[in-house]
């Protein structure tokens, strides 16, 4: 059975904060009743079978796990494997090369937030940030060598950041990779 959501898990394992042991959460996880639970890297991405069950019932779940288990209280942000899949085939043509020159990341968006009104509140340094709505998730390319000038980080002072979480577009494609393994 191939796997049917990946649940995104922000600000786990990133200095020392909010430790999270990958194993333990597999573990905790399939305790829950989830399914071939695997995880990547060690910053909260994680792979499973939830059979029908809606996102917002894995986001649910999963920080329920991460509380109980770990006193871990964070954002979730779960989409089903299809939506990961549109993602990645729905991307801008070009998007993700050129990396030696731009940083390409995803913004994933729980279902209660609109990709077109979310994209619109997002500023962008013109001449290094480029931007693009996606159907669950706002693509960002920005220049390597003007990274600190990129708004993108601005992202993270917007009320709509409670229900997002970023992937750099390497981690996204493996994801995608990852779903029918």
């Amino acid at each position: 059975m191939a796997a049917t959501h990946v649940a995104l898990i922000r600000g786990i394992n990133v200095g020392g904060n909010n430790a999270v042991s990958m194993p333990v959460l597999r573990t905790s996880l399939e305790a829950e009743g989830f399914a071939q639970v695997r995880t990547y890297i060690n910053s909260g991405n994680v792979v499973l079978d939830a059979g029908a069950s809606s996102p917002s019932a894995v986001n649910e779940a999963v920080a329920s796990v991460l509380l109980r288990d770990f006193d871990v209280t964070t954002v979730v942000v779960t989409v089903t494997a299809d939506a990961l899949r549109r993602v990645v085939s729905d991307a801008p043509a070009g998007y993700g090369e050129d990396t030696e020159v731009f940083k390409h990341d995803v913004v994933f968006l729980r279902d209660n937030l609109d990709a077109q009104e979310t994209f619109e509140l997002v500023r962008l340094k013109e001449g290094i940030d480029e931007a693009w709505v996606g159907e669950q998730a706002l693509y960002f390319r920005r220049l390597h060598s003007r990274l600190t000038g990129s708004y993108m980080g601005k992202i993270v002072a917007l009320p709509q950041y409670k229900h997002m979480t970023i992937r750099n577009w390497r981690t996204t494609t493996t994801l995608a990779g990852m779903l029918d393994d």
